[in-house]
């Protein structure tokens, strides 16, 4: 059978890091030329000095509570963007040797049924790409066009509040001020959405690959079935690594989003709340909202998926033809369920689990900061 690539169904994902300056090509890693260059430059220039002029506005409108949850609720999307990259970078020799062993025959689909198998989440990771896309692309739009769809252009507004050292009023101070956001927004969106769909990626690989353990222990057959089972065995071990190497890698960013996902939706309803009547600001904040709302639930959902996939293989090592074997087999058959009792999950330095149940923690939490917000500004 042809050797199935892991890296085929992310290749979109990954030319669109390379264009930011986070992918290097190969399997190698960063080295001393123009690409590294471009990196540097497009990090400092570009996502530091937005965060910068937004850090710096907040000490101009903290004693204005509007004016300061509409710069801190789309401040620290872009500050999270910032320390994303630092993780991903760091961890980027890790991560390219995990899609090295990804494409290992211990990891390949043995069989034209276990291609089939694997469509399956494959197919599930695509469409919530393009679903995560659509609406996050949609939001940017909204928000770098917004200026002009309100026809504000006479009174200078720019798509994000920041402070700069000239007066963005007066041209072409307002027309550099708006392309250097648009610039901004338009990179940091870019390597956002696609670093958030790598991890989502990621927890697809690993659960795919409990699918094919479970389809190789539910066909072990008596004539080879002591060696299948020793193969499995070790399949099963490198799911466990690959697990734990990847949540020690994106653990951090884990937290970070769902902390920093959390507190921005609690903001983007107080914003809502201070509108009057429908229009584009309206819109804009409830696809930021939305966008916000699917980036958490597809987090919670794939985590979730990792752990169901891996409650399976004990079931599977069940369906074996188990009862005719030898005692010595037995007894590894046994090992082998004992320790596939504890599924596989993914965590944010242990401080909670990816789940669903998860995600209804995360509304909850949403709708008690917007409550506190609220009775604030009433007083």
């Amino acid at each position: 059978m042809e050797k199935f690539d892991w890296r085929c169904p992310i290749r979109i994902n990954l030319l669109l890091l390379r264009s930011v300056g986070l992918w290097p090509r190969g399997y190698g890693v960063y080295k001393r030329n123009f690409y590294l260059f471009y990196s540097i430059f497009t990090t400092i220039t570009i996502v530091g000095g937005h965060n910068l002029s937004q850090v710096i506005n907040i000490f101009y409108v903290y004693t204005d509570l509007e004016a300061l949850t509409a710069t801190i609720f789309v401040a620290t999307t872009n500050i999270l963007a910032l320390i994303k990259r630092y993780f991903f970078v760091r961890n980027l020799p890790v991560l390219k040797e995990i899609l090295k062993t990804l494409n290992t025959h211990q990891f390949h689909p043995k069989t034209l049924r276990q291609m089939k198998i694997i469509q399956t989440p494959l197919r599930r990771w695509k469409l919530a790409y393009i679903c995560f896309s659509i609406i996050v692309y949609f939001n940017v739009a909204m928000w770098t066009l917004e200026p002009l769809l309100d026809n504000m252009i006479k009174n200078r507004r720019l798509p994000f509040q920041a402070w700069y050292p000239f007066d963005t009023r007066r041209s072409p101070n307002y027309e550099i001020a708006y392309c250097y956001q648009f610039i901004c927004i338009w990179n940091i969106t870019i390597a956002n959405l696609n670093l958030d769909t790598l991890i989502f990626a990621f927890m697809m690989f690993i659960s795919a690959q409990c699918e094919i353990l479970c389809d190789d222990l539910r066909n072990l057959n008596n004539d080879t079935f002591g060696p299948r089972l020793i193969q499995c065995i070790k399949h099963h071990k490198e799911i466990l690594r690959l697990a734990k190497v990847t949540n020690n890698i994106f653990n951090f960013i884990i937290l970070g989003q769902i902390a920093t996902s959390t507190a921005a939706i609690a903001l983007t309803m107080f914003q809502l709340s201070l509108i009057d009547s429908l229009n584009t600001t309206a819109l804009t904040h409830f696809a930021y909202m939305t966008g916000m709302l699917t980036e958490i639930l597809l987090y919670c959902w794939f985590g979730n998926e990792i752990e169901v996939k891996s409650y399976m293989i004990p079931k599977a090592v069940y369906e074996s033809q188990w009862l005719q074997q030898s005692r010595s087999v037995a007894k590894n058959l046994l090992i082998l369920g004992c320790r596939c009792r504890k599924p596989i999950k993914i965590t944010a330095i242990n401080l909670f689990t990816l789940s669903l149940q998860t995600f209804i923690a995360i509304l909850r939490s949403a709708w008690s900061y917007f409550a506190l917000l609220s009775t604030i500004n009433s007083k």
